[in-house]
């Protein structure tokens, strides 16, 4: 990492433009400048005409966790819960079929996914089941914020996601 000397009034404009507490001066300027996306936009111009090695479908996966990264809609979530509970929605809506590996996730005494209520309520006492919008999976949510982060983290990972996504949304719970 660098560290770069800016005006008091540009370090102002970075800091108003701060989505949620966390979020880096880096995250925030790649936000604004668009940065991954003119990055995509030079490497698909400068890109040598190939065959495509990826089906349309495999392309779309991934694509909804990006819309919601650049969107407000975790910003305008109440609470880690809510974000949690709507970035656990868009990664089964963004991938079905690898979501199914959540069911391998659990702690040392508690099992965090299930396809029931039921199953989690008997894990443990005070679990606060909650059903994941759009899908058959249910979630604990009485975990704390870096509980709920490291859930993410290891589902998305079973998932196939990158690191650095993994992180922008981990950082955004």
């Amino acid at each position: 990492m660098k560290t770069i000397e800016v005006d008091e009034d540009l370090y102002r404009y970075i800091a108003s433009n701060t989505r949620h507490i966390g979020e880096s001066a880096s995250d925030i300027l790649r936000r604004l400048l668009q940065l991954e996306q003119m990055v995509a936009q030079v490497e698909a111009q400068t890109a040598p005409l190939a065959e495509p090695s990826t089906t349309p479908a495999e392309v779309q996966i991934g694509q909804r966790i990006e819309q919601m990264l650049q969107s407000d809609v975790l910003a305008e979530q109440e609470s880690a819960i809510d974000r949690f509970m709507h970035i656990l929605s868009v990664l089964y809506q963004d991938n079905p079929s690898a979501f199914a590996q959540a069911n391998d996730i659990k702690g040392r005494k508690r099992i965090y996914f299930a396809d029931d209520e039921a199953a989690l309520l008997a894990s443990g006492n005070t679990t606060k089941p909650k059903a994941i919008a759009g899908s058959p999976y249910w979630v604990i949510t009485n975990t704390n914020t870096g509980r709920k982060r490291n859930i993410v983290a290891q589902l998305m990972a079973a998932m196939g996601y990158s690191h650095s996504v993994i992180e922008r949304v981990c950082h955004s719970i």
